[in-house]
């Protein structure tokens, strides 16, 4: 694909490989739709970027349908048409799965799985009137090598690798591209939450141009994969072929004391943000919410002994506005 004078449309542009990608892109002689969350961000991400084209700032949380519909008919309005469609946008839990609650999973899923599959849909008109147009899922190496302490982190990844290669062979009669981009740890603000883990799980930490700069070589060249390069690549193969390899090769990992140091150290403040709770909860007299019947119909008859199951409110998720 020629990239001069094409449109792209990136998801999470406001920091990060997304910033580095609408910078890269614009360098490239590309116009730039910018979508992130806060509104700051994306401003400096364009001062930042060449004025080659008309960029434009959008302003939305992707895990909201309404945003997403938004979004399309904004880019169907002012440019009618999409070339490449980034799906870059991504949250990056960390820790123990046992310490992780409904909210972030949920949270987890509905930003790495949910939000790309239900944007590239809405934009698939866009992209077959571009055609022949291009897909860019930004996945990671965590997508091919699934670490512990990153479990739904890699989950969603493995996800998006899936969907990738699934919509390559479903859109390939349209003329819509799919490339699926797995990068190392890179240099981003989401990457503070494991810089203790860095070092015991022998990460190499990447600039995010250098990232974006292969991403967008690979889209160049209509390639199916970006990865990064390395010893992650050997990795990679070793999984698939001798996956007891890795697992030992991790098993050493984990027993670094450091990370001993970082599971009692998360174990201690997830004690004690329950207690806090509980003591809240008591302070302000909380009632046991009334059990769900169908509930506790369903475990009155699959176990022998009666159990008094309390609905849990789910937490209201945070949405930025439209």
């Amino acid at each position: 694909m020629q990239l001069s004078g094409k449109l792209a449309f990136i998801t999470g542009a406001g920091s990060g490989i997304g910033q580095a990608l609408a910078i890269e892109a614009s360098r490239r002689g590309m116009t730039v739709a910018l979508c992130g969350r806060r509104a700051e961000r994306l401003y400096r991400t364009v001062s930042l970027m060449e004025p080659c084209g008309r960029h434009l700032r959008l302003r939305g949380d992707i895990t909201d349908p309404a945003v997403r519909r938004g979004l399309r008919d904004y880019l169907r309005h002012h440019w009618g048409c999409l070339d490449v469609l980034v799906n870059n946008a991504g949250v990056v839990p960390v820790g123990p799965l046992t310490h992780m609650s409904d909210a972030e999973l949920d949270r987890v899923a509905a930003t790495n799985i949910v939000a790309p599959a239900a944007l590239t849909r809405e934009m698939l008109p866009l992209l077959r009137r571009a055609a022949p147009s291009r897909i860019v899922n930004v996945g990671s190496m965590f997508g091919d090598i699934a670490y512990p302490l990153f479990s739904s982190y890699s989950a969603s990844k493995f996800a998006l690798r899936g969907l990738s290669i699934a919509l390559r062979r479903e859109l390939k009669a349209y003329g819509i591209g799919v490339t699926y981009a797995a990068p190392r740890a890179t240099k981003t603000d989401a990457a503070k939450a494991f810089d203790s883990l860095a070092g015991p799980l022998q990460m190499r930490v990447d600039d995010p141009m250098k990232v974006a700069i292969s991403i967008w070589d690979a889209v160049a060249r209509d390639a199916d994969h970006a990865y990064a390069s390395g010893p992650e690549r050997l990795f990679v193969l070793a999984q698939f072929l001798f996956p007891k390899l890795v697992d030992r090769a991790i098993a050493k990992q984990m027993a670094d004391p450091r990370i001993g140091a970082y599971l009692a150290k998360v174990g201690a403040e997830a004690r004690a943000a329950a207690t806090l709770a509980a003591k809240a909860s008591k302070a302000n007299g909380a009632q046991t919410a009334k059990p769900d019947p169908q509930m506790a119909e369903i475990l009155r008859h699959s176990s022998p002994d009666p159990i008094h199951v309390a609905a849990h409110p789910r937490a209201p998720r945070d949405r930025s506005l439209q």
